[in-house]
């Protein structure tokens, strides 16, 4: 599937002239673009108004911004776990509030990231773009968002929404014939695994392999593993490892269930390894004003909202689960 115009296409498009021969080098590099973000082919765009279409990956692609920053009405921080139902969800919230419709901006990279911004004061700078964009409701793991509300830099209410569980992604036929959460102990095996340093799945994880395979285990994955190089951390978020996998960079990761079911219903050769239940680590997420928030009526909405049988419908196609209260 592809995701966005690579310089190829661009070029043949100026030029009236047909898209190159699949084998050529040409199209073998319209073809690599092809595993490149930003998801969904810009979808995940909420702006109404777009100007000129720019998008060379991986040069000139951005897919963690989404929408305006022109007079945005809500701003939403939210960690990239459920990047892929963003845009449904917003799409369903303009459909309830249309005053609010084309000026919703959201982000989805990583939560420790998200919280370095923050601290920041909404400052950003992506390759030579800086910009300035203060939330107005946080999006991240239920314990990590009432962590934060002790520290007062988010309010109450903690509204929790939906939970998820771990898998592992592998590529289509599974050519590792990876069978558990052991396998990535493999030291031939490359493993492709969420960094610790700025993403709270990567504890979560950890969890999981001890309870598979013990304390070993869990260094062996992520320590020396990692100094051998036969375990690559993510340097963004673990939305990196079915683009690492299709590359050939990688032949199984640990993501969250939803992530493989999304990658799979879009037709990329990705397949996942089911975790029993007594190995698997269940996630729960939440939402929750940031303290003085530019735009509290519209966060307000937002948390109602994502509580609502309108956002589970745009959560439950990819596996997740309604948080039960």
């Amino acid at each position: 599937m592809r995701y966005s115009v690579g310089p190829a296409v661009l070029a043949a498009f100026l030029c009236c002239a047909a898209a190159p021969p699949p084998n050529s080098p040409a199209g073998r590099l319209d073809a690599a673009e092809a595993e490149y973000p930003p998801w969904q082919n810009g979808r995940n765009d909420d702006a109404t108004q777009r100007g000129l279409a720019f998008t060379v990956p991986p040069m000139d692609d951005m897919a963690d911004f989404h929408g305006s920053l022109d007079n945005p009405a809500l701003v939403l921080y939210a960690s990239g776990n459920y990047f892929f139902a963003m845009a449904g969800l917003v799409r369903a919230f303009e459909d309830a509030n249309p005053a609010w419709r084309g000026r919703v901006f959201y982000e989805t990279l990583p939560p420790g990231l998200l919280l370095k911004q923050l601290a920041a004061g909404g400052t950003v700078t992506s390759g030579n773009l800086t910009f300035t964009v203060k939330p107005d409701v946080m999006m991240a793991e239920q314990r990590a968002s009432e962590e934060q509300v002790k520290t007062g830099l988010l309010s109450e209410p903690v509204v929790s929404f939906a939970t998820n569980d771990l898998t592992i992604m592998v590529p289509a036929g599974n050519p590792a014939r990876i069978t558990g959460l052991a396998d990535l102990g493999r030291p031939g095996l490359a493993a492709i695994m969420p960094n610790p340093a700025f993403e709270g799945v990567a504890r979560q994880i950890r969890a999981s392999l001890a309870k598979a395979g013990g304390e070993d285990l869990a260094k062996a994955v992520y320590e020396t593993k990692v100094a051998a190089g036969t375990t690559i951390l993510t340097r963004i978020h673990h939305r990196q490892t079915p683009l690492l996998l299709m590359q050939g960079l990688g032949q199984a990761g640990v993501t969250w269930r939803s992530e493989a079911i999304f990658q799979e219903r879009q037709g990329n050769p990705i397949a996942h390894v089911d975790i029993p239940a007594d190995q698997n680590t269940r996630a729960i997420y939440s939402a929750a004003p940031v303290s003085g928030a530019p735009h509290p009526d519209a966060a307000k909405a937002w948390l109602a909202f994502i509580q609502s049988d309108a956002a589970f419908a745009e959560l439950a196609p990819f596996g997740f689960q309604r948080f039960a209260r």
